[in-house]
């Protein structure tokens, strides 16, 4: 079992994986020193889906999450269900009303793509697409720092960024990419319809060859002296947009 197990630590990210229902959960640890209330919440919802509750000392939570904050709570699952992103494809064939497609290109820091995946659930966004390689996965550092929303969103992985973005536009999906020397204003856009967002890593943005499949490149009026913004927030206000444009 022990390849085949993933470690959820944190009560946000176990009470939202527990809801989500995506995850087979093979047993939650709880520490022996842990108030009620909270734990309370995790215990109903596991009587429901018959998933072996322990009490432990909190030394050996420690152990198990490599000294990270888990408070007081640990759960052992099954990984992540991830999907191809060939399945995006054959929904938006099928599907006749517009989606809002989130294309994370490289991003590194987990908080970053926690912080993210978070935000795109609150935004609209149908669909997050993650490469494959060079990026942070879904992992449980992200499922924690997206406060356990990850374990609700639909992720779809990817081979090759710049082929799915040309197969996207082959079914009448814009490509935005968002850019710091993009030419044209996020406020000035029309993203109304069926579009994919391409945000790029906190340290190179969007490659060259991924750029070059943007039908817009899209930049965010900026009057500070730094020219840039942190990914998360970048992307925040850009789907933010997006969804007050959408709605």
């Amino acid at each position: 079992m022990k390849d085949k197990t993933d470690i959820l630590f944190g009560f946000h990210s176990v009470y939202e994986a527990l809801k989500a229902g995506k995850r087979k959960f093979y047993s939650i640890l709880i520490s022996k020193k842990r108030s009620q209330g909270r734990t309370q919440k995790i215990e109903a919802l596991a009587r429901e889906k018959n998933i072996p509750v322990e009490a432990v000392e909190p030394e050996l939570l420690d152990k198990i999450t490599l000294f990270s904050k888990h408070q007081g709570m640990v759960a052992k699952t099954s990984f992540f269900p991830v999907k191809k992103a060939t399945e995006v494809v054959t929904k938006i064939s099928k599907n006749k009303e517009s989606c809002f497609i989130l294309i994370l290109e490289n991003i590194e820091d987990p908080h970053n793509l926690g912080a993210l995946i978070r935000t795109a659930l609150c935004a609209g966004v149908d669909h997050i697409l993650i490469p494959k390689d060079r990026s942070s996965g879904p992992s449980s550092t992200v499922s924690r720092s997206s406060a356990g929303a990850m374990e609700h969103a639909d992720i779809y992985m990817i081979t090759n960024t710049a082929a799915i973005l040309r197969t996207l536009k082959e079914n009448n999906v814009w490509v935005f990419g968002l850019d710091a020397d993009g030419d044209k204003s996020l406020f000035g856009s029309d993203m109304a319809g069926n579009i994919a967002l391409v945000i790029g890593g906190e340290h190179k943005g969007i490659r060259p060859l991924v750029k070059k499949e943007c039908d817009f490149l899209l930049s965010i009026p900026n009057k500070g002296n730094i020219n840039s913004l942190n990914a998360s927030v970048a992307g925040g206000i850009a789907m933010f947009e997006a969804l007050r444009q959408r709605t």
